[in-house]
């Protein structure tokens, strides 16, 4: 059997082979062995990014013994400067892997890999969609994703869509015709597993629901949904299950780093401990104990090329209090640390309250397909929805005396009823956003 994706990655130049024993070394080790395999590479990864990169020694001016509570904490805006400026010794834009983040957070940057940390990034995805027996050179995948619409970037996710097994459905138009031809399609070709933004692919099971339909019976090769890039919420993954008689599997990541987490067959949220090093710190940046809710740092334990060292990715999540070096679980993610709505009180909530209590009510019919929550002033806050009928009266007075119960009185919603809700570039929807400095 020819591997087509493995091969277009080796032609490119990432070290498949070489990674994937390493990866086997670590996964092979003893919890024992791990802990001091991961204390090695954290001191390792710093160490060379202060002998060999010249951006990370003007962050970082460190004693000559020091802990690592005391190594500072990047986040975005540290990168803001031509990538030339933030590459170590050794590295030129010609040889390593370089692409951008979404933006989603609101600091899109440029970023760049070492080919061998890339390498390992595509082995640790390998081994966790293989709990499932997907294998991307053999498994064809229903891809709802985003898509460039200009000729050249339109063409070349196509034929990356070729390379990799997957046939991808545009997501800047799902109205009940374009879904049609989605399940159409679906009844066609023999699809292995959906993959794609969250908010889309429940678009497309609350269509299924509407008609009465079950994914699987129109076809019956499909294995696993994997969902990403935005919240997964509990009902709308009961939906999915429902709708597609197939399991749903949340993921975490972020192209700069790896997979951060991925849901194992056992329904915990394990975190890549493989090439990452996940941390929990509060707002003095103290580490805290695996059960505390807070701000999620990152290491990247191989990227040479780029120095991703407590990196704060943006978002706000629980360690389990079960986790272990080896085998850290993600308890929860509760949002983005730009998503905090702060109220006339003072008082401070993640904005993915006011999407969950609103979503709680407006749903309860079906009437509402997806809806996004914008704060415009300290009081005021604009709910955008997509539905069949407008809101009733009723409905509006619900919402409003529920998150009155939830956070405090006093507060203004305007309600607009649209056609389609405004999506990124890269085709994702944010559920929340404030507009409030």
């Amino acid at each position: 059997m020819l591997h087509i994706f493995n091969l277009s990655l080796r032609c490119k130049g990432f070290p498949l082979q070489k990674a994937q024993r390493l990866y086997d070394s670590i996964q092979n080790k003893n919890d024992a062995d791990f802990e001091k395999y991961v204390e090695q590479k954290k001191l390792e990864i710093v160490n060379f990014h202060l002998e060999n990169n010249t951006s990370y020694q003007e962050l970082f001016h460190p004693k000559e013994t020091y802990t690592w509570s005391e190594i500072p904490i990047m986040t975005k805006k540290d990168f803001q400067k031509p990538l030339s400026e933030r590459l170590s010794k050794g590295y030129s834009l010609q040889k390593v892997y370089v692409n951008k983040t979404s933006g989603s957070s609101g600091d899109p940057f440029i970023f760049a890999k070492d080919k061998f940390c890339h390498a390992l990034t595509w082995v640790n995805i390998f081994n966790r969609f293989r709990w499932y027996h997907i294998d991307f050179n053999v498994s064809l995948q229903a891809r709802f994703y985003g898509i460039p619409l200009d000729f050249i970037g339109y063409t070349k996710e196509r034929l990356k869509d070729f390379l990799s097994h997957r046939y991808r459905f545009p997501i800047f138009d799902l109205s009940d015709e374009v879904l049609e031809k989605v399940l159409l399609k679906f009844s066609h070709k023999k699809f292995d597993y959906i993959n794609g933004y969250t908010s889309s692919i429940v678009l497309f099971a609350k269509f299924l629901q509407q008609k009465n339909i079950i994914l699987k019976t129109v076809c019956p090769t499909l294995q696993c949904c994997v969902v990403t890039s935005e919240m997964l919420f509990e009902d709308d993954k009961k939906l999915l299950e429902k709708q597609f008689g197939i399991p749903v599997i949340n993921e975490y990541g972020a192209s700069e780093l790896d997979l951060i987490a991925f849901q194992n067959p056992q329904g915990e949220w394990q975190v890549n401990s493989e090439t990452l090093w996940v941390e929990i710190v509060d707002d003095q940046n103290n580490i805290l104990p695996y059960g505390e809710e807070g701000r999620v740092v990152i290491t990247s334990l191989y990227n040479k090329a780029h120095p991703f060292i407590r990196y704060d990715i943006g978002d706000i999540g629980i360690l389990d209090e079960k986790s272990t070096v080896k085998k850290p679980i993600l308890k929860k993610l509760i949002g983005r640390t730009n998503d905090i709505a702060v109220l006339p009180s003072g008082k401070k909530a993640p904005g993915l309250t006011f999407y969950y209590v609103t979503k709680s009510i407006i749903e309860d019919d079906g009437n509402v397909k997806e809806f996004v929550i914008k704060q415009t002033k300290i009081d005021t806050f604009d709910i955008e929805y997509v539905s069949q009928m407008e809101l009733s009266e009723s409905q509006i007075k619900a919402i409003e005396k529920a998150i009155t119960t939830y956070l405090e009185p006093g507060l203004r919603f305007l309600f607009t009823r649209k056609e389609k809700l405004d999506r990124s570039k890269s085709g994702k929807l944010k559920q929340f956003v404030s507009l409030v400095q």
